[in-house]
């Protein structure tokens, strides 16, 4: 059954304004929300943004249901060791919801500007990543020299984005879930048969046109503000986009991180759970 997910930058937004949004999409019947990790807005350092695993936690002691995430944390932030204990907190202090996106660091600015070693290295950047994923196991192991107490009660699933060759052998022999970035769905038939056991997801922007929305005002200002994003934007209404995704969930994608246009204001999370979401739990996507 297709999953899905409120992709929700924590950028200009307050706190308040981050757990509204994310109680709003668990009552609506989201299956979980994910954040970003960085120490500046990429792309628009003017502009504040909050820690990615404390705003995970407060999220996460608000709401009920909702798995809690990151697309994706990045590994040179905190050492491994104290990941997988953070990662194990979380995951015992939700009741299990919590999933660990892990990467290597997609801009390299913020490295520079805050003093953080591998920034323009993006082959040392994925030697660090590959070193620390083999860490975590050894963190979450039952026993073993580094085995850390308490283990993890719940399991934690791994989520990995990326296209590249290194990036592909480190998903089959980790992730739960793989990420294809929307640029790339051109190669989701070459690469989905090489996955192993992970199942794929997709983060998509939306600029969803509701009931009473002008449709040429919302794809005009979605566009402005997006599309730069190419394909990995898409503008309509509710019938449109049940065909969109019921495409996308037909060439193996089962899961979708929602990105809306209109920084996901209460009222379009919930009209687009009511309409392209419940067509999904109807079978039809």
């Amino acid at each position: 059954m297709t999953e899905w997910f409120l992709f929700l930058p924590q950028v200009r937004m307050q706190i308040g304004d981050v757990v509204e949004r994310a109680t709003v999409a668990d009552a609506a019947g989201f299956d979980g929300i994910a954040f970003i990790d960085h120490l500046e807005a990429p792309g628009a350092t003017h502009q504040g943004i909050w820690e990615a695993m404390t705003i995970a936690t407060w999220v996460a002691a608000r709401t009920e249901r909702l798995r809690i995430g990151h697309l994706v944390l990045c590994d040179a932030f905190r050492h491994p060791a104290v990941l997988a204990k953070q990662a194990v907190t979380l995951s015992a202090a939700s009741g299990g919801r919590f999933e660990l996106g892990l990467g290597s660091g997609s801009w390299p600015q913020e490295f520079t500007r805050f003093g953080i070693d591998g920034g323009d290295d993006a082959a040392a950047r994925v030697d660090r990543l590959e070193r620390d994923l083999a860490l975590l196991r050894d963190y979450w192991a039952a026993d073993g020299e580094r085995a850390q107490i308490p283990p993890p009660e719940y399991a934690i699933p791994l989520i990995i984005g990326g296209t590249g060759r290194r990036t592909m052998g480190l998903v089959r022999r980790y992730a739960d879930w793989w990420n294809i970035p929307s640029h790339r769905l051109d190669r989701l038939p070459e690469l989905l048969p090489s996955v192993g056991r992970a199942r794929a997801s997709l983060q998509q922007m939306v600029g969803f046109v509701g009931r009473d929305a002008d449709a040429a005002a919302v794809t005009e200002r979605s566009t402005r503000l997006f599309g730069h994003l190419g394909s990995g934007l898409v503008c309509g209404d509710a019938a449109a986009l049940c065909d969109h995704f019921a495409g996308l969930a037909a060439s193996g994608i089962e899961r979708f991180y929602v990105w809306f246009a209109d920084f996901a204001a209460p009222q379009t999370i919930c009209e687009f759970a009511e309409t392209v979401m419940q067509t999904a739990q109807k079978g039809t996507i």
